[in-house]
């Protein structure tokens, strides 16, 4: 597990949130740097760095700022509220379920204000990131009028959730408007269950069906990659696709 720059209690969801942060040497930049915030921290938040730190190597992506949201507890371990953070509907099969609007509101309101303070942040470009559960709160985050984030990063979402109830909401914001301004990077792993891999087809069909305007949407799909060993190169190829093409340094 990385160590955490600082912990941060929520008015809006009553948790405390431990946060892991990499910031560029300043050596090499001095910013304003994009900020990407990764959920999942205590769990995917090393898999994270490392992928970028590899793409950095290579000159393969400008300086960013990562952020990981975590709660200094694994899966399943009692102080993750991953399920009650990431699902934006409430649900029987989890009794904690639906607090996804509090935690994106944690995000904008009083995370993402204190990561201002403490480090100079490219306001126009502001990336969220995760895999499976933590994807549906990056879609939740998309879909909302107005769109806080410019960038987001879905790895295998589980779209599955409460009856498929995304592909409502994404629905209801094209009802509302049409244009919605970001850039949406998809993928999973071919190996996936057949519900992962059918349920996001699902949701590219009807983007496609229903485009919204100035909304960029990659699609991507590893081959014999599971929904367990995709993580690294789904963060690697999302990092470069939203955040690649530097600017000489």
């Amino acid at each position: 597990m990385p160590k955490p720059a600082f912990t941060l209690s929520s008015r809006l969801t009553g948790g405390d949130y431990v946060i892991y942060l990499t910031a560029p040497r300043a050596s090499s930049t001095s910013g304003p740097w994009p900020v990407v915030l990764f959920l999942d921290g205590d769990d995917q938040f090393a898999t994270a760095v490392a992928a970028y730190r590899a793409l950095r190597r290579a000159r393969r992506i400008r300086p960013l700022l990562l952020v990981g949201v975590g709660y200094g507890a694994s899966y399943t371990k009692p102080g993750n509220r991953r399920g009650r953070d990431y699902t934006p509907t409430a649900h029987r099969d989890e009794p904690a379920s639906g607090g996804g609007d509090a935690f994106l509101q944690f995000l904008i309101q009083e995370l993402w204000p204190e990561i201002v303070r403490r480090h100079p942040v490219s306001e126009d470009r502001r990336g969220i990131a995760g895999h499976s559960l933590g994807s549906l709160l990056v879609l939740h985050a998309l879909f909302q009028e107005p769109c806080f984030f410019t960038h987001h990063l879905a790895s295998a979402p589980s779209i599955w959730w409460d009856n498929r109830s995304i592909l409502r909401l994404a629905a209801e914001r094209r009802r509302r408007s049409a244009t919605l301004d970001a850039h949406l990077y998809l993928s999973v792993g071919t190996d996936d269950t057949a519900s992962m891999t059918g349920d996001l087809e699902l949701l590219e069909t009807q983007l496609a069906a229903q485009p919204f305007r100035r909304l960029r949407i990659t699609r991507e799909r590893f081959p014999g990659r599971d929904h367990y060993n995709v993580i690294a190169d789904a963060f690697r190829a999302g990092l470069v696709t939203l955040f690649g093409s530097p600017t000489r340094e």
